[in-house]
Protein backbone atom coordinates (compact mmCIF):
# COMPACT_ATOMS: atom_id res chain seq x y z
CA UNK A 1 0.00 0.00 0.00
CA UNK A 2 1.50 3.36 -1.00
CA UNK A 3 1.21 6.47 1.07
CA UNK A 4 0.85 9.48 -1.14
CA UNK A 5 2.43 12.63 0.23
CA UNK A 6 0.06 15.49 0.99
CA UNK A 7 1.13 19.08 0.73
CA UNK A 8 -0.46 21.75 2.89
CA UNK A 9 -0.32 25.47 2.15
CA UNK A 10 -1.44 28.53 4.06
CA UNK A 11 -2.93 31.25 1.85
CA UNK A 12 -3.83 34.68 3.17
CA UNK A 13 -6.02 37.33 1.54
CA UNK A 14 -8.12 40.29 2.68
CA UNK A 15 -10.64 42.90 1.59
CA UNK A 16 -13.05 45.46 3.01
CA UNK A 17 -16.73 46.04 2.27
CA UNK A 18 -18.69 49.22 3.00
CA UNK A 19 -21.99 48.55 4.75
CA UNK A 20 -25.05 50.85 4.70
CA UNK A 21 -25.91 50.37 8.36
CA UNK A 22 -24.49 51.49 11.70
CA UNK A 23 -21.80 49.13 13.01
CA UNK A 24 -23.91 47.52 15.74
CA UNK A 25 -26.89 46.93 13.43
CA UNK A 26 -24.57 45.54 10.75
CA UNK A 27 -22.94 43.15 13.25
CA UNK A 28 -26.33 41.92 14.48
CA UNK A 29 -27.57 41.40 10.92
CA UNK A 30 -24.37 39.67 9.73
CA UNK A 31 -24.27 37.26 12.68
CA UNK A 32 -27.96 36.33 12.70
CA UNK A 33 -27.33 33.09 10.85
CA UNK A 34 -30.35 31.79 8.91
CA UNK A 35 -30.88 28.89 6.47
CA UNK A 36 -31.79 31.32 3.65
CA UNK A 37 -28.45 33.17 3.90
CA UNK A 38 -26.99 31.01 1.13
CA UNK A 39 -29.64 32.28 -1.30
CA UNK A 40 -28.72 35.88 -0.40
CA UNK A 41 -25.09 35.00 -1.16
CA UNK A 42 -26.20 33.54 -4.55
CA UNK A 43 -24.94 30.12 -3.44
CA UNK A 44 -26.69 26.82 -4.10
CA UNK A 45 -26.83 24.67 -1.01
CA UNK A 46 -28.31 23.85 2.35
CA UNK A 47 -27.30 25.16 5.77
CA UNK A 48 -27.91 23.56 9.15
CA UNK A 49 -27.44 25.83 12.17
CA UNK A 50 -26.80 24.72 15.74
CA UNK A 51 -26.51 27.42 18.38
CA UNK A 52 -24.16 25.97 21.01
CA UNK A 53 -24.02 29.08 23.24
CA UNK A 54 -24.90 32.75 22.81
CA UNK A 55 -21.52 33.32 21.18
CA UNK A 56 -20.86 29.94 19.51
CA UNK A 57 -22.60 28.55 16.43
CA UNK A 58 -21.96 25.42 14.41
CA UNK A 59 -22.83 25.64 10.71
CA UNK A 60 -22.93 22.64 8.42
CA UNK A 61 -23.25 23.59 4.79
CA UNK A 62 -23.74 21.27 1.86
CA UNK A 63 -22.99 23.19 -1.30
CA UNK A 64 -23.74 22.20 -4.88
CA UNK A 65 -21.63 23.49 -7.76
CA UNK A 66 -21.19 22.03 -11.25
CA UNK A 67 -23.10 18.84 -10.32
CA UNK A 68 -20.69 18.24 -7.42
CA UNK A 69 -21.41 18.62 -3.77
CA UNK A 70 -19.17 19.47 -0.85
CA UNK A 71 -19.88 19.59 2.84
CA UNK A 72 -18.26 22.01 5.29
CA UNK A 73 -18.64 22.29 9.03
CA UNK A 74 -17.76 25.69 10.47
CA UNK A 75 -17.37 26.84 14.05
CA UNK A 76 -18.43 30.48 14.44
CA UNK A 77 -17.29 32.44 17.50
CA UNK A 78 -18.85 35.86 18.08
CA UNK A 79 -17.23 38.73 19.97
CA UNK A 80 -20.00 41.28 20.50
CA UNK A 81 -17.74 43.67 22.42
CA UNK A 82 -15.40 44.17 19.44
CA UNK A 83 -18.09 43.61 16.75
CA UNK A 84 -15.99 40.78 15.34
CA UNK A 85 -16.25 37.06 14.73
CA UNK A 86 -14.26 34.08 13.51
CA UNK A 87 -15.31 31.29 11.19
CA UNK A 88 -13.12 28.18 11.52
CA UNK A 89 -13.60 25.21 9.21
CA UNK A 90 -13.56 22.11 11.40
CA UNK A 91 -14.47 19.67 8.61
CA UNK A 92 -14.51 19.80 4.83
CA UNK A 93 -12.12 20.39 1.95
CA UNK A 94 -10.36 23.37 3.58
CA UNK A 95 -10.34 22.03 7.14
CA UNK A 96 -8.51 24.28 9.61
CA UNK A 97 -9.05 27.42 7.50
CA UNK A 98 -10.08 30.46 9.48
CA UNK A 99 -11.83 33.64 8.46
CA UNK A 100 -11.80 36.79 10.56
CA UNK A 101 -14.46 39.51 10.38
CA UNK A 102 -14.59 42.90 12.08
CA UNK A 103 -17.08 45.70 11.64
CA UNK A 104 -16.04 49.27 12.40
CA UNK A 105 -18.19 52.40 12.38
CA UNK A 106 -17.97 54.92 9.54
CA UNK A 107 -20.14 57.72 10.84
CA UNK A 108 -23.60 57.24 12.32
CA UNK A 109 -25.25 55.47 9.38
CA UNK A 110 -22.48 53.38 7.83
CA UNK A 111 -19.82 50.88 8.75
CA UNK A 112 -17.10 48.82 7.13
CA UNK A 113 -16.41 45.10 7.23
CA UNK A 114 -12.75 44.10 7.44
CA UNK A 115 -12.23 40.52 6.24
CA UNK A 116 -9.11 38.38 6.56
CA UNK A 117 -9.06 34.94 4.95
CA UNK A 118 -6.59 32.37 6.25
CA UNK A 119 -7.16 29.49 3.85
CA UNK A 120 -5.56 26.08 4.31
CA UNK A 121 -5.10 24.43 0.91
CA UNK A 122 -4.43 20.69 0.72
CA UNK A 123 -2.86 19.23 -2.40
CA UNK A 124 -1.50 15.90 -3.61
CA UNK A 125 1.11 17.75 -5.70
CA UNK A 126 3.51 20.57 -4.89
CA UNK A 127 2.13 24.00 -5.80
CA UNK A 128 4.09 26.97 -7.12
CA UNK A 129 3.99 30.49 -5.71
CA UNK A 130 2.09 31.48 -8.85
CA UNK A 131 -0.56 28.81 -8.26
CA UNK A 132 -0.94 29.90 -4.63
CA UNK A 133 -1.28 33.55 -5.65
CA UNK A 134 -3.94 32.58 -8.20
CA UNK A 135 -5.90 30.72 -5.52
CA UNK A 136 -5.65 33.78 -3.23
CA UNK A 137 -6.97 36.05 -6.04
CA UNK A 138 -9.84 33.68 -6.83
CA UNK A 139 -10.81 33.25 -3.17
CA UNK A 140 -10.66 37.01 -2.59
CA UNK A 141 -12.81 37.62 -5.69
CA UNK A 142 -15.35 34.97 -4.67
CA UNK A 143 -15.61 36.05 -1.03
CA UNK A 144 -15.77 39.77 -1.85
CA UNK A 145 -18.55 39.03 -4.38
CA UNK A 146 -20.50 37.18 -1.68
CA UNK A 147 -20.07 40.19 0.62
CA UNK A 148 -21.30 42.59 -2.08
CA UNK A 149 -24.50 40.50 -2.22
CA UNK A 150 -24.76 40.52 1.57
CA UNK A 151 -24.15 44.28 1.71
CA UNK A 152 -26.95 44.87 -0.81
CA UNK A 153 -29.34 42.69 1.24
CA UNK A 154 -28.34 44.52 4.44
CA UNK A 155 -29.02 47.87 2.76
CA UNK A 156 -32.46 46.63 1.63
CA UNK A 157 -33.28 45.23 5.09
CA UNK A 158 -32.30 48.37 7.00
CA UNK A 159 -33.78 51.09 4.75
Amino acid sequence: MSHQKRYVYSISYAFTQRLSAPARAAFDWCTDYQPYDLAIMKENGKRDIVKITDDTILLTETMKKNKRSSRKTKLIRLNEHSLSWTNTHVAGPNRHSQFLYKIVPEGKKHSRLYFQGLLIQYSRKPMSIGQLRKIAREERRGDSTVWRHLAAALRNDTT
